[in-house]
């Protein structure tokens, strides 16, 4: 087994393989902000197999989501509470594509290459988020990730063109087909 193998089996069960590890960094993330750029991926072996690479152009971001339904503004006038339907609102977008779109948003000039989770406590989720500065010359000359310097890929995370869009578009069922 090579040194990444071992990496996916510890994440398999993080809470028991870390131990306090995984306890003190969940307490050192919720005093950070919503969206912290980070230096390098907290699990390597996933942020490679989503195509991270440890060269210029390529940005990694921490992005804290909460957990929990959707909450609606409630009504200042009088109706009936019974018709308000503030419980059980589900967003039809999972959080990682949330947390996708919030990096997004902090770092406008980057394009979203993909994402995956790294944490969650009672109140909150954390995912690390790959982020590509497509007019590096760089990313333009690397032929694996150059294909997203291309205009038709811009914004991509808001037309929900990442993993966890399409997931949440219902274009990536697995064991069914057609």
């Amino acid at each position: 087994m090579g040194a990444y193998k071992y990496i996916k089996n510890l994440w398999k069960r993080p809470k028991e393989a870390l131990g306090r590890l995984w306890s003190e960094r969940l307490i050192k993330w919720r005093r950070e902000e919503t969206v912290m750029r980070i230096e390098r991926p907290t699990r390597i072996d996933r942020a490679r197999s989503l195509g991270y690479k440890a060269k210029q152009g390529f940005v990694m971001a921490r992005v804290r989501v909460k957990k929990g339904g959707r909450e609606r503004p409630r009504h200042s006038k009088g109706r009936k509470p019974k018709k308000a339907g503030f419980v059980k609102f589900t967003l039809a977008k999972s959080k990682q594509w949330v947390a996708e779109e919030k990096a997004a948003r902090k770092f406008p000039n980057l394009e979203v290459l993909n994402s995956y989770y790294v944490g969650e406590d009672g109140k909150q989720k954390w995912y690390e988020i790959i982020l590509v500065d497509k007019s590096h010359p760089a990313i333009k000359k690397d032929k694996d990730v150059s294909w997203i310097c291309d205009k038709k890929h811009t914004r991509r995370v808001f037309r929900g063109l990442t993993s966890a869009g399409s997931k949440g578009r219902g274009l990536l069922h697995k064991g069914k087909k057609k």
